[in-house]
């Protein structure tokens, strides 16, 4: 419970500094900038978050990061399809918990469907970029628990989660 409140607060206070914006210079190019740039301040700011800790695990372990941090930069962009705020979010996640995912059935109402498809959505919208595709696997699959004997993917994953 007391993660979900921290999420929520960082929702409200999400702001991209400058540092920011040179690091997502750094890592992506033109296309997706331009597509990550049309994410809510709170999703830009959560994906910078996963990427940098992502990056972190990464270089403690010795091990290349380039697909991985690109992958955190872009896992949430399928969320482009039906933005949310702050309090249609707060609620589905809500819903999603005490209904142990039965909402999921609901997926004719547009946010509910982007709450549990933005992962294939979001692929789907870099397939059209020509994102290679291990990235593109990576953000197919954040969500997806079934996987767990993928070392790349199970950072993303946890890093996802405690951001």
């Amino acid at each position: 419970m007391f993660k979900r409140i921290k999420q929520f607060y960082n929702y409200m206070t999400a702001n991209v500094d400058a540092e920011d914006k040179m690091y997502l210079d750094k890592c992506l190019n033109t296309d997706e900038r331009n597509l990550f740039d049309k994410l809510s301040v709170h999703e830009q700011k959560h994906s910078i978050n996963v990427a940098k800790d992502v990056e972190n695990i990464c270089d403690k372990n010795s091990m290349n990061s380039s697909n991985l941090v690109k992958a955190a930069l872009m896992h949430d962009i399928g969320k482009l399809k039906a933005k949310m705020n702050i309090i249609e979010k707060s609620i589905i996640v809500i819903l999603d918990n005490i209904s142990k995912g039965r909402i999921k059935r609901f997926t004719k109402l547009e946010k509910i469907y982007v709450y549990y498809n933005h992962p294939d959505d979001g692929a789907k919208i870099l397939e059209e970029l020509n994102e290679n595709s291990r990235i593109l696997y990576l953000i197919r699959n954040h969500h997806n628990k079934s996987i767990k004997d993928d070392l790349e993917l199970s950072i993303l994953k946890i890093c996802d989660d405690r951001n």
